[in-house]
């Protein structure tokens, strides 16, 4: 997320290392690196003209603290500007109103709304523990009620059926009635998107609004296209009261315009960004964490919450209290590690919150060819048998081909599976001894990235 604006941030910061003031000299260089990296992450640019313009006032003549560089200083600066630009704290959606809540779903086709939706359904489920039913108003996409409703079904939320053949405000009212009827918490209603704005659209949305007096109103715009996104959000919000935006896509928003500009150009905060198609991808946005992330920081909250509501802590105990003895770490730990972090999103999704990772690693860690990967390591390993998986010693050769064949893979694949492993082991058994996470820090020394705290 964000890898081209970040790298070029971290590239330019750096330079100002080793300097004991910042002065006009110093940063106007760095200031015009900063201003170009904005630019050409499709910032908008009045958003960039007042962001410069901010951090060159905080900037100058600033004292640098004594533990801390130049460079460090001017980050802090940047950092607070990026958190202002985004709109300071996080903007929670608003349930404490009386139930059916309804959020509306406004947005382009090809946005990504329904999806959403159903996200957004199955985050107020699992997270908020809310009574959900979602209903859709698009009666002029092929298959869009269908859709919704094959993801309801998936999220374990209700769903309320409409037809091609009814109005869309007449769905609208039958949906919030069906609610109440229910004793649903929230109604999620998504609206039918557009190829482009126009004026039936707006008149049709602004009526349905009108009939169902939304507690949230929220805006789904595609994140790659950059500052058309927040133009796209300013039109709807001129002709529709939003009460927030969506981000989609985020996860191949090299750029990061949309998130930068959206808040300064509608007024409105961003409530969520949303990556990939899987119906956990919906975050919550945060915009110091975002701010933390673009300048490389990582972002070890959200990967603490995210471990929290997506490990499963029991086999994650076991593990430990099997580590603590001194028990070999076996294949089908192995496995359920894999499992483990393609529940949180996959390595890529890890990687990117991880600080001191550059956006090199975190584009490489992306690449479709490391998921293809770990699924061909887990076939491997689903293999196997019972024994092999728990004592890999005894898997000779022709337990090799064996493996290899009824996996779809190649021997020098197994080989290197089994070789992993054994490093894996190796690190496990530092951690269990005396000294644990220390002892296995020290071992992967020199293979952490630079600054990585040891």
């Amino acid at each position: 997320m964000f890898e081209n604006l970040t790298d070029r941030l971290s590239r330019t910061l750096k330079n100002l290392r080793g300097q004991g003031r910042l002065s006009e000299d110093n940063i106007r260089d760095s200031l015009r690196e900063v201003r170009m990296a904005l630019l050409e992450a499709d910032v908008a640019l009045p958003v960039v003209k007042e962001f410069i313009e901010r951090v060159r006032e905080k900037a100058l003549g600033q004292e640098v603290i004594s533990s801390l560089s130049p460079g460090q200083a001017l980050i802090k600066v940047v950092n607070d500007e990026l958190v202002s630009i985004m709109g300071e704290s996080q903007a929670k959606i608003d349930l404490n109103q009386k139930p059916p809540v309804i959020v509306l779903m406004a947005g382009l086709q090809g946005a990504g709304k329904t999806t959403t939706v159903a996200k957004l359904a199955r985050r107020l489920r699992e997270t908020e523990k809310k009574a959900v039913m979602v209903a859709s108003a698009d009666v002029y996409r092929p298959a869009a009620i269908d859709q919704l409703q094959t993801l309801a079904s998936e999220v374990g939320v209700e769903f309320f059926p409409s037809h091609k053949d009814q109005q869309p405000l007449s769905i609208a009212r039958d949906a919030v009635a069906a609610a109440r009827k229910a004793s649903a918490d929230v109604l999620i209603l998504d609206t039918a998107g557009r190829l482009a704005i126009d004026q039936q659209m707006m008149d049709e949305i602004r009526a349905i609004h009108e009939a169902v007096e939304p507690a949230e109103t929220l805006f789904v715009v595609d994140s790659m296209t950059g500052q058309d996104a927040a133009n796209t959000a300013k039109a709807f919000n001129d002709a529709l009261p939003l009460s927030g935006v969506v981000l989609t896509k985020i996860d191949g928003d090299a750029r990061g315009g949309a998130a930068l500009s959206v808040r300064h150009i509608t007024g409105k905060p961003i409530k969520f960004i949303g990556s990939g198609e899987k119906t956990d991808a919906l975050e919550a946005f945060h915009p110091d964490r975002i701010a933390s992330r673009i300048l490389g920081m990582g972002d070890i909250l959200s990967l603490v919450e995210q471990a929290q509501e997506k490990v499963d802590h029991e086999k994650a105990e076991k593990l430990a209290r099997k580590v603590r003895k001194g028990k070999g770490f076996d294949l089908e730990d192995l496995r359920d590690q894999f499992a483990q972090m393609e529940n949180m999103g996959g390595l890529g999704n890890l990687i990117d919150k991880l600080p001191g990772m550059g956006a090199g690693v975190t584009q490489a860690m992306q690449n479709p060819a490391h998921a293809k990967q770990m699924k061909r390591m887990v076939a491997i390993i689903d293999s196997m048998t019972p024994l092999e998986r728990r004592k890999p010693e005894v898997i000779n050769g022709s337990r090799k081909r064996r493996v290899a064949l009824g996996s779809g893979t190649q021997i020098q694949d197994v080989n290197r599976l089994l070789k992993q492993h054994k490093q894996m082991q190796r690190m496990m058994k530092k951690m269990g001894g005396k000294g644990g996470m220390a002892n296995m820090m020290r071992g992967m020394k020199g293979r952490l990235p630079p600054g990585f705290p040891m």
